[in-house]
């Protein structure tokens, strides 16, 4: 994990009217969600599996007291499972009523996103037609599919 995410502070920010989202890689292609919906980022850990799950469920973790579900989120998103690996974190989001942990390939970086940086999914793709992309942000050549928590979680 870069120290900017280890050192970040939701306050630093507060006064500025830009919006910054966590960016982070799943099967190579990198996502995001806003960094105000981020609550921490952990290292992987072994979710207890829960029985009947969906195959994207992966368990639960117990967060400090808190029971939190663990979405693998190359599953979710049609990719496969995720290979579990040194890089391999759990962003653990607010997702409304509840924390929810997200699976994902690596952590990038925290990003200053502009109103003018936000574009709408394109009409027809898989990912916007079942809600699970909010927007897309372009930052010169590069493309970044901010992710619908809710969609993803089914909430």
């Amino acid at each position: 994990m870069s120290a900017a995410l280890r050192d970040y502070s939701l306050q630093d920010h507060e006064s500025t009217n830009l919006s910054q989202v966590v960016t982070f890689t799943v099967h190579e292609r990198l996502f995001g969600t806003p960094v105000s919906a981020v609550r921490e980022i952990r290292g992987w850990q072994p979710a207890t599996a829960l029985p009947n799950a969906e195959p994207h469920v992966l368990g639960v973790l117990n967060l400090r007291g808190s029971i939190i579900v663990v979405y693998d989120l190359r599953s979710r998103l049609g990719l496969g499972s995720t290979e579990r690996t040194r890089s391999t974190v759990t962003i653990v989001v607010d997702a409304g009523e509840r924390l929810v942990g997200l699976l994902a390939d690596a952590v990038s970086d925290i990003l200053d996103v502009e109103p003018e940086d936000l574009r709408d999914p394109p009409v027809g793709v898989m990912d916007s037609d079942d809600g699970l992309l909010d927007k897309l942000i372009v930052k010169n050549d590069t493309v970044i599919s901010l992710l619908n928590i809710n969609a993803i979680v089914g909430a």
